[in-house]
């Protein structure tokens, strides 16, 4: 499945719901079914820097694909990361480095989001790509 398929069928999945407090329940199921990041790897250099919360990414190349997982230590934040990590991890880099972050605005979270965690959200997206970059340089 491709990112922007990945993207549509969440925002689909976000427009099922009436309000936002439907919205952040499904966010925390999402973070429980977050691919958690092995222990090993919760260290201060896999630290998201710019979330209020603590939010622990790794990415490792699997063939030619990239592959995330992660934690945070607050609920909402685990669901954030959840959605990030469903639309770009087993993709390729080129790809991630080209998706476009449009579904955050359609599914409206950025604006329901308090201020820090919506800095700590463009936070995750800018790891996110800047792994990729990484990745796709030595690929290259």
């Amino acid at each position: 499945m491709t990112i922007a398929e990945i993207q549509d069928e969440i925002v689909d999945e976000f427009s099922m719901f009436d309000d936002w407090m439907q919205r952040y329940e499904y966010m925390i199921e999402l973070g429980k079914s977050l691919p958690l990041i092995d222990d090993q790897y919760k260290t201060d250099d896999n630290l998201i820097k710019g979330c209020q919360s603590k939010v622990w990414v790794h990415a490792e190349l699997e063939g030619d694909k990239l592959v995330f997982t992660a934690d945070s230590d607050a609920i909402i934040t685990k669901g954030i990361i959840a959605i990030l990590i469903r639309a770009y991890s087993d993709q390729r880099p080129q790809d991630i480095i080209e998706a476009n972050t449009g579904f955050i605005d359609e599914i409206g979270l950025k604006e329901h989001l308090s201020p820090t965690r919506a800095n700590g959200l463009v936070s995750m997206i800018k790891q996110l790509k800047l792994y990729a970059v990484a990745y796709q340089t030595q690929l290259n």
